[in-house]
């Protein structure tokens, strides 16, 4: 047997995002729905959400709408989905359990599964007799020819029982993969797989095939480490009958290292990048380019990166995650804020009680000094707080400038305000000074630092006779 790729990439499709909610949205998982969304808007088609929350005892309704929540911070919307149902669904495994039976129940009348009465103990020595042996490890096929009367008297007894899945043999499965080009698989490769838990719930191969097939889904974009999945999913949807999707295979997360993606890198949620106020735009813009080659530059819009997508350009090599590279995307974005966008950004860091102007005048100052909002928390103490202590060489730099150097700054904030032009223009006029031994002096006492944002407009952001009151410190 055999499947294709799609023939007409560009024909609409159908995609999906599948994840299981047993933990926190991953980089990884976040490119994946990013990279189906961006072919379903290719194409014109239609991006799904499903929730494959059969795993009870780990699958948790906090990871479900959190995970939720930070598609939509990063601007991936679904079509259909757990809270936006159609006559697709229910979108969540938990609630397809009929479904999934009747599915079963065709296999098991057609003689295409059989139960299962090894014990996890069996299972597992046999496994590791093959291992020792020198080869792979599957199923030894020990239930596969129970006689009809030795099953019964098993069941009737209520000794546990999972349902496998029985593979024929000789056979090839072949399919094209979107990414990786020609697959092919001996089916006496493949053992014997288990379709329903001893539990009675539906096993990982069965319940997602199904589903995807029973939700005219055409494409299913998914990591690497699912590829060997394949086959066994194509015997499933041949046996029940069911069309089968397309399948690709996107290459995994790596660190800079090269190792997968882990704690020991850093951050590896999308939750923990943007609770350090990594903007949606960025992150979106980096992993759009992880694994997907552009020719297009810039920051692009979702719009935009939907218009541009193409799976011939999906890479077979990891793609490896850059901290640095992500950095460079997140001052673009930083700088592209309007006003209303950094305060925002800006929230947790600002002083109660500011009057517009000045968080006005402060976001424009600091903006494009800016990388996280972080590290505004320096400035907002400096501009808004008490006056900054001066290193011992900056000290001496300062009470060089002389007194009557402060003395015609102050007089000049006192009558003009914040209006740097006119400050420097007064001690100028006092002092001849010019350049650096001019505004440096008037930085050092403004701020106590040498470098950083622009001061004329940190100046506007200041409080009314503030900076009067810092200049007359020295005069």
């Amino acid at each position: 047997m055999s499947t294709s790729a799609p023939s007409q990439p560009d024909a609409p499709l159908v995609t999906r995002f599948a994840p299981s909610p047993t933990g926190e949205l991953h980089l990884g998982n976040a490119r994946t729905a990013l990279f189906n969304l961006l072919l379903a808007r290719h194409t014109g088609g239609r991006f799904l959400l499903r929730v494959e929350d059969t795993d009870s005892e780990r699958s948790r309704e906090a990871h479900t709408q959190g995970m939720m929540a930070d598609l939509r911070w990063l601007g991936i919307e679904w079509d259909a989905g757990p809270d936006r149902e159609d006559d697709r669904g229910p979108y969540r495994q938990s609630q397809r359990g009929a479904l999934y039976a009747q599915e079963l129940a065709t296999l098991e009348s057609s003689g295409a599964v059989y139960p299962c009465f090894c014990t996890p103990l069996e299972l597992s020595l046999a496994r590791r007799t093959q291992l020792a042996a020198g080869k792979p490890p599957r199923y030894a096929g020990t239930c596969r020819e129970l006689a009809a009367p030795e099953r019964a008297r098993r069941l009737a007894a209520g000794t546990p029982a999972t349902l496998r899945f029985r593979v024929p043999r000789g056979e090839r499965i072949a399919f094209t993969d979107l990414v990786h080009g020609e697959q092919s698989f001996s089916s006496d490769d493949i053992g014997d797989f288990v379709v329903r838990r001893a539990d009675g719930t539906a096993a990982f191969f069965f319940s997602n095939a199904v589903d995807d097939a029973r939700m005219g889904v055409t494409l299913v974009l998914r990591g690497e480490d699912h590829l060997t999945n394949t086959p066994r999913q194509l015997l499933l949807l041949g046996a029940l009958a069911l069309p089968a999707p397309a399948y690709g295979h996107v290459a995994l997360l790596v660190g800079a290292d090269g190792a997968p993606l882990s704690k020991r890198h850093g951050a590896v949620s999308v939750r923990e990048y943007r609770e350090r106020g990594y903007l949606a735009e960025a992150l979106v813009n980096h992993l759009y380019r992880l694994g997907h080659s552009s020719a297009l530059h810039g920051l692009l819009t979702l719009e935009e990166m939907a218009r541009a997508f193409d799976a011939k350009h999906l890479g077979r090599a990891p793609a490896r995650f850059d901290e640095q590279q992500l950095q460079v995307w997140q001052k673009e974005a930083v700088h592209r804020l309007d006003a209303g966008a950094a305060r925002r950004w800006l929230t947790e860091v600002l002083p109660r009680g500011l009057e517009e102007h000045a968080v006005a005048a402060f976001t424009a100052a600091l903006l494009p000094n800016l990388l996280l909002p972080e590290d505004a928390r320096a400035w907002v103490e400096i501009v808004f707080g008490a006056p900054p202590p001066l290193e011992p060489e900056d000290a001496e730099l300062v009470r060089a400038a002389g007194p009557g150097y402060f003395a015609a700054a102050a007089a000049a904030a006192a009558r003009d305000g914040s209006d740097l032009p006119a400050i420097a223009g007064a001690v100028r006029a006092a002092t001849g000074r010019k350049g650096s031994e001019l505004y440096m002096p008037l930085r050092l006492a403004l701020t106590g630092r040498t470098h950083g944002p622009e001061l004329a407009p940190l100046l506007k952001a200041m409080p009314p006779g503030k900076a009067r009151e810092r200049l007359a410190r020295f005069a």
